[in-house]
């Protein structure tokens, strides 16, 4: 009975530790909660895939948020896929969870990325929500206290970035400060890459303004703080992501911090991402390194960049195929107020990696 029991334990031992090791984004897989769930009542968010029990909990204090939250979980889906369409890794595993592959199971550049989103897209979305009047807990944001420049105003409804970072980190953040959270390199990580991602919503706070004056000659300004949209700040992280930074966990000290990997020299910084383990290279399919491949992606045969037919395809060639797009065309104006169009048939050549 030893025998059998010892190597049973530890497989048992390490599926849990893998189960532990993305549980901070599990919460993403809100994004296939069905409009036939309301979520108006506390017994709801037990019903709620992806959350641990401190989730489930500020759920239920803060029931008016969760709709706010589903959306977010939706945007980063979306997001994430449409930042990096045209690269090898292109987000497709997101659409797995709870349950993710390795290639964000591991504390790779990829979960790095995610992360960092997530936490970014959480805070912006409740901050848009408190500007839109969609959650009655809070409202517009403050108004600034630097005296603008002349012909210009505070006013307008600036978003909410304060109670968006707070309300944001205490939800995403939630998984990676219980005590079973994984192992505390991975968590360190998580935590930071998060952060990463909440800086980046935070410098993504600009001035915009609108236009006054007679026959449109703006002579006053309102403005307001209001934030970027979500896809920029995504491409800003994905830059973060193509130059992250390699980090071991070792003592620092009386503790054990990340540290970059092949620059000792220097604590990590607070604006770059980090990971622990390299990625592979996603030609080909790996299920165990959560690689999907390249096969039948589509790929730019006129492309220098990332989407082009050598660099998707990994060298193995492609498959060209044809395509017929209906398009409005040879459309006119009528006084007044209608127009009408043709349609029009064109046929495309696409190209699929082999």
């Amino acid at each position: 009975m030893r025998r059998t029991f010892q190597p049973l334990s530890r497989c048992l031992l390490s599926l849990l530790l893998l189960s532990e090791l993305c549980s901070g984004i599990k919460w993403l897989a809100l994004s296939r909660t069905p409009a036939s769930l309301p979520v108006n009542q506390t017994q709801h968010c037990k019903q709620l895939q992806g959350l641990v029990s401190s989730q489930v909990q500020l759920c239920r204090s803060n029931l008016e948020l969760m709709h706010t939250i589903i959306q977010a979980a939706r945007e980063v889906k979306k997001t994430c896929q449409k930042t990096f369409a045209d690269m090898r890794w292109n987000c497709s595993s997101i659409e797995n969870g709870p349950n993710y592959l390795p290639d964000l199971e591991r504390g790779t550049r990829e979960s790095a990325f995610v992360y960092a989103l997530s936490a970014a897209a959480i805070s912006h979305t409740i901050a848009r929500a408190c500007t839109s009047g969609d959650l009655r807990l809070c409202s517009c944001g403050p108004i600034p206290g630097d005296i603008p420049e002349p012909g210009y105003r505070w006013g307008g409804c600036a978003d909410n970035l304060h109670y968006g970072l707070v309300m944001g980190s205490k939800f995403s953040d939630a998984p990676m400060k219980m005590k079973k959270s994984g192992s505390h390199a991975n968590k360190l990580m998580h935590l930071h890459n998060s952060e990463v991602g909440r800086q980046a919503l935070r410098d993504a706070l600009e001035m915009k303004c609108k236009c006054h004056g007679v026959s449109g000659s703006c002579s006053i300004r309102t403005c307001w703080r209001g934030l970027q949209d979500l896809k920029d700040i995504a491409m800003d992280l994905k830059t973060k992501y193509l130059s992250a930074t390699k980090v071991v966990h070792r003592p620092m000290g009386t503790r054990k911090q990340l540290v970059p990997k092949d620059i000792d020299i220097r604590p990590v910084r607070e604006n770059e991402l980090v990971y622990l383990q390299s990625s592979p290279d996603f030609c080909t399919k790996n299920e165990k390194l959560g690689s999907v491949g390249t096969q039948d992606r589509q790929c730019n045969k006129t492309s220098n960049g990332s989407d082009s037919c050598d660099l998707m395809c990994c060298g193995r060639g492609y498959n060209p195929y044809t395509e017929k797009l209906v398009e409005r065309c040879h459309c006119k104006y009528h006084w007044c107020c209608y127009v009408t169009c043709k349609k029009c048939e064109r046929t495309v050549e696409r190209y699929v990696c082999k």
